[in-house]
């Protein structure tokens, strides 16, 4: 496949097969649900007077404390299922995503799916259907006093508010593509003044974009700074690697044949686009402030395994600008 048709694959949501890791691929563990990996699922779900759904909790170590739908993903769930399951157990409501709204993440151990979702049958846990699960559900209009679990979630639903009341990225839900890794796929991007645009490629066994795996020590953005000093060597320190957002997630379960599970699909593939630019302060040996020209072509790669390539299709380049000056991807927090 052409580099810019996988970029154009990326763009509009869709997946691209992953098949190894590009960087130091002995860094990362292969995912594994509950043991390498955890994954939290959440739901914001508003009803027409933009009231927001929410449980009253049923564990012991915050009994009575009202949040939002949510809970750990099961083995053998995709990442939507386990939002919907949630939402049916905690609220007794049927639903159906809308988007990913964002995404939590302190490394590989704990990554949050925040969803903004819509009801589509089933009816409000009551007083009296209480269960392990929740002890009720309830609309809450965001004023009335509401004895809250955590005000984490207060951001959650305004986000959810704010996409409700204008899409301000694509919607984005997962794309059924195993990954045996947690994955970052790098859609990295060097601009010059004249707005022409190169992207980062690994060369064998095909161009193809870069891809680095998440460790456990460190967020899962700093893997794109990974392929970065990877390719670039001693230059990486004369940069800046800013991660954009994310462009589409990868993930599905799929069992083995005779096999009642299997673990070669816990892994999440994340397409993230990224931009280089030159360190704005750089110093000499003396630590003096050298003036800084901007260049009209990316830094040279030093690792022969790297390539630049330039975008020629300007329907792609005013479509990557856009995203670039105008941030509408799918944001990705740390909480480190």
């Amino acid at each position: 496949m052409e580099v810019e048709d996988q970029i154009r694959r990326i763009m509009e949501g869709e997946g691209l097969e992953f098949t190894e890791l590009d960087v130091h691929p002995d860094q990362a563990k292969p995912a594994t649900l509950r043991k390498t990996v955890s994954y939290i699922v959440c739901a914001v779900i508003l009803n027409d007077q933009e009231e927001v759904l929410m449980v009253q909790e049923a564990k012991q170590e915050c009994f009575g404390q009202w949040y939002l739908p949510a809970g750990r993903m099961e083995e053998g769930e995709a990442i939507e299922a386990a939002m919907q399951r949630e939402v049916k157990e905690e609220a007794g409501f049927d639903c159906q995503p809308i988007t990913l709204l964002l995404i939590q993440e302190q490394g590989p151990q704990w990554i949050r799916f925040i969803f903004l979702a819509k009801v589509t049958g089933g009816s409000l846990k009551i007083p009296g259907e209480g269960d392990q699960e929740s002890l009720q559900a309830t609309w809450w209009d965001r004023v009335s006093p509401l004895q809250l679990r955590g005000r984490d979630i207060l951001d959650l639903i305004d986000s959810g508010l704010k996409y409700h009341q204008e899409t301000w990225h694509p919607r984005t839900l997962p794309v059924a593509i195993p990954c045996s890794h947690v994955v970052q796929r790098l859609v990295l991007i060097f601009s010059n003044a004249e707005e022409e645009l190169w992207v980062l490629l690994v060369k064998a066994p095909r161009l193809h974009l870069p891809t680095a795996g998440a460790v456990k020590t460190h967020t899962l953005m700093w893997a794109s700074s990974l392929v970065v000093q990877d390719a670039l060597g001693p230059l990486y320190y004369d940069h800046e690697v800013t991660a954009l957002g994310v462009l589409g997630v990868q993930h599905h379960y799929h069992p083995a044949p005779g096999r009642l599970q299997s673990r070669c699909s816990d892994g999440v593939c994340f397409n993230t686009l990224a931009r280089l630019v030159p360190d704005p302060v750089q110093r000499d040996r003396d630590g003096e402030k050298l003036e800084v020209v901007p260049p009209s072509q990316p830094p040279p790669v030093e690792n022969p395994r790297y390539t630049w390539k330039r975008i020629q299709s300007q329907v792609l380049t005013d479509i990557l600008l856009g995203k670039m000056k105008n941030p509408c991807t799918l944001p990705i927090h740390s909480l480190y």
